[in-house]
C-alpha cells in the first residue's frame, strides 16, 4: 500500500456511518495489590485488596472502540446489555467515544456479558490471574430478538458498513442468533454492495452472503483440520464457496489470507504478536473502514494488520490505534522499522 492511500482511507473514514452489532462485553479490570493482603476475620481466607479498577468495552464494544479511534464519526451500536451496574458502565464507556448507544437494548431479563479479570501486582507489573465471566446461559427473548431484527433491517441497508461480532458460544443466547444470522444472510443477498463483515467464534460456518474474518484455528474447525495456516489458499477457497463472499482468515504473526473469488493473496503481518488481547477486533475495524473507504481487498488486509501491529505493543489492556498512530506505524514499516 502506497502512504497516499492509506492517507485517504483516514480521512474517509470521518464520513462513514458503520454499524456494530453483536456481543457488547464488559471488560472490567480489578488491580491487585498483594503488599495490602488482609486476612478475612470470619473464614481465615486471604482478602485481596482491590486499589485500583478500569473497565473498556470489549468484544463488539472493542470494534466500536477502535472505529472511533480510528477516526469513524458516525458509530450505531446494536446490542443487548442487562439492567445492571456492568451495563450503564459499558453504555458511558461507549458513550465517552462518541459511539451512538440508542440501540442498546436494556432488559431486566438479560445480564451486561462481562469479562473480570483481576490483575495482581504493581508498577506496571501486573500479571492477570484467573478471570471471572458474567454472561447469558438462557435463549435470547424472542421480543429483544425481534427488537434487533427490526434495527437491522431497517438501519443496516443505510450504512457504509455493517460489522458483526458473535463472540457468545452458546447457540442463540447472545445477539446473533439462527434469526439474527438469516437476516444477515437475506441482507446480503438483497444489497450485494453492503459491506457486511463477520467475525464469530464458533459459528462461522452458518453464515452466507457475508464477508467472514476467522482466524486460522476458527477456519480450521470448520474444514475440519487443526490449522488452516497449514494449507491456507485452499482454506479460503473452500471457505468462499460456503459463502459466496470474499474470506479474510488471519493467521497471527503469519498476517492474513484473502480470497475474493479471484486470487488468494497473502498479506504478511507487519509485527509478531506482542500482546494479542483484542488483536482480532482492531484488524476487523482497520479491514471495514478500508472497504467502506473504497479499498481493494488486499489493501483492506493490510490496513487491518497496520492497526492490529499497533494494538498489540499497548500492553495489558484492548488497545486502539489513532490516525496519526497509523500512519506513523506505517512509516516504521517502510523505513524497515
Amino acid at each position: 500500500m502506497k502512504r497516499g492511500v492509506l492517507e485517504r482511507i483516514l480521512h474517509r473514514a470521518a464520513k462513514l456511518k458503520i454499524m456494530v452489532i453483536g456481543d457488547f462485553f464488559l471488560d472490567h479490570y480489578l488491580f491487585i495489590d498483594p503488599s495490602k493482603e488482609e486476612r478475612s476475620i470470619e473464614t481465615g481466607k486471604a482478602a485481596h485488596q482491590v486499589t485500583r479498577i478500569r473497565a473498556t468495552p470489549g468484544a463488539a464494544g472493542n470494534v466500536a472502540n477502535n472505529l472511533s479511534t480510528l477516526g469513524v464519526q458516525e458509530i450505531l451500536a446494536v446490542g443487548l446489555l442487562g439492567s445492571d451496574g456492568y451495563g450503564y458502565q459499558l453504555k458511558e464507556s461507549l458513550n465517552a467515544q462518541g459511539v451512538d448507544t440508542t440501540n442498546m437494548l436494556v432488559s431486566l431479563a438479560r445480564i451486561t456479558p462481562t469479562y473480570i479479570k483481576p490483575m495482581r501486582g504493581k508498577d506496571g507489573q501486573e500479571e492477570e490471574l484467573d478471570r471471572l465471566d458474567l454472561k447469558n446461559w438462557t435463549p435470547t427473548p424472542a421480543k429483544l430478538e425481534a427488537q434487533l431484527l427490526d434495527i437491522l433491517e431497517n438501519r443496516g441497508p443505510n450504512c457504509d458498513a455493517i460489522v458483526v461480532v458473535d463472540q457468545v458460544e452458546e447457540a442463540d443466547c447472545g445477539v446473533v442468533t439462527k434469526n439474527v444470522r438469516a437476516a444477515l444472510t437475506e441482507l446480503g443477498r438483497e444489497h450485494p454492495d453492503l459491506i457486511i463483515s463477520v467475525d464469530s467464534r464458533k459459528h462461522i460456518d452458518q453464515f452466507s452472503q457475508v464477508i467472514i474474518k476467522p482466524n486460522e484455528f476458527e477456519a480450521g474447525k470448520v474444514l475440519g483440520v487443526g490449522s488452516a495456516a497449514d494449507e491456507p489458499e485452499q482454506a479460503v477457497k473452500a471457505l468462499f464457496c460456503k459463502t459466496g463472499k470474499p474470506v479474510f482468515m488471519t493467521c497471527g504473526e503469519k498476517g492474513q489470507w484473502v480470497y475474493d473469488g479471484d486470487q488468494a493473496l497473502h498479506v504478511p503481518a507487519l509485527q509478531g504478536p506482542i500482546d494479542i488481547v483484542g488483536a482480532g477486533d482492531s484488524a476487523s475495524a482497520g479491514t471495514v473502514v478500508a472497504l467502506a473507504a473504497g479499498a481493494s481487498y488486499q489493501d483492506a488486509a493490510f490496513m487491518g494488520n497496520l492497526v492490529s501491529s499497533v494494538t498489540i505493543t499497548q500492553l495489558g489492556t484492548t488497545g486502539a490505534a489513532s490516525p496519526q498512530d497509523v500512519l506513523e506505524r506505517y512509516d516504521e514499516w517502510k523505513s524497515g522499522y
